[in-house]
């Protein structure tokens, strides 16, 4: 995209989270199954399957509970690692605080190591809360992102964290997502290693500013596409995901006073996703999802 601007077209319909709802969802499934009674030989129906106790088949490990349990032994990546290009985003939700973001920095591209048994990534863009691109607001940003601005301060805290993994050779590029021209001219100068890569979502048909395209390629930023929800996990779908009725995993306590599972408000915090691609084949091998919610008293 350093060519002159580009259209991008996208199917209207396209939503981007239902990949992940599905892939958490799908899992909660077969993760039950595998724990459900059998009878003669066979599984038990879907109805049995629905009222396992979440204890079950979920773990606890350091003061967290892993729904479900993971088994981060079993085989990561067949290949070497210098046979991969491997692409972490790290997607913050709202109500996190930049002192948490930093810690969960760490914890979210630790998760993504261990199941892929790998020691490095390519590639590591943060996506921050409210924080999304807008080609027909490009001109007035500095304008439009007044408020934002009040809150570069945490920005540039949590990017510290990605700083600090690309000194340790843990992410080898940090980048971010839906940053625009002037955001990124009042985040760079304050940055000790700048982003290698800037991740904007051009909605249906739209033309990626000129402006931003000559920046990015002044600072030598690479300008990639998405089509990511920046709350890419509400908190009204976590709960229906882990709540008790016929579609949730049962891990969470329903409004009766005698029901099990935990009790509380639960509010997401980060997902991350991950992307590995054999690099002579251009085909990928591994793509997953973590994510991490705090149930709150």
């Amino acid at each position: 995209m350093n060519g002159g601007p580009s259209i991008i077209r996208r199917p209207a319909s396209e939503k981007s989270n239902i990949e992940l709802i599905n892939s958490l969802r799908s899992n909660f499934i077969a993760s039950k199954q595998a724990f459900a009674p059998t009878t003669n030989g066979t599984q038990s129906d879907e109805a049995k399957v629905t009222h396992i106790d979440y204890t079950a088949w979920t773990a606890q490990e350091d003061g967290s509970l892993y729904v479900p349990s993971t088994n981060f032994s079993q085989a990561g990546l067949a290949e070497e690692r210098s046979q991969y290009d491997i692409t972490v985003k790290l997607f913050f939700l709202p109500n996190t605080s930049a002192s948490d973001r930093c810690k969960h920095t760490k914890e979210a591209v630790n998760l993504v190591l261990r199941e892929l048994h790998m020691e490095s990534i390519d590639l590591l863009i943060v996506s921050f809360p409210g924080v999304s691109f807008d080609a027909d607001d490009e001109e007035e940003d500095a304008d439009s992102q007044s408020g934002e601005s009040e809150d570069l301060d945490a920005m540039i805290e949590t990017w510290r964290a990605l700083e600090y993994l690309h000194s340790k050779g843990i992410a080898l590029q940090i980048g971010l997502a839906e940053f625009g021209n002037e955001r990124l001219e009042k985040f760079l100068p304050r940055t000790k290693v700048k982003p290698s890569v800037d991740q904007i979502n051009v909605r249906d048909c739209c033309v990626v500013p000129k402006s931003l395209i000559m920046y990015a390629k002044s600072e030598k930023i690479e300008l990639l596409t998405h089509n990511d929800c920046t709350n890419i996990l509400p908190r009204g779908t976590v709960r229906e995901l882990l709540g008790r009725d016929e579609n949730g995993a049962g891990v969470l306590a329903g409004p009766e006073d005698d029901s099990e599972g935990l009790r509380g408000d639960v509010e997401p915090q980060w997902v991350v996703k991950y992307t590995a691609v054999v690099r002579d084949r251009g085909v990928i091998e591994y793509k997953g999802y973590f994510a991490m919610a705090e149930v709150r008293e």
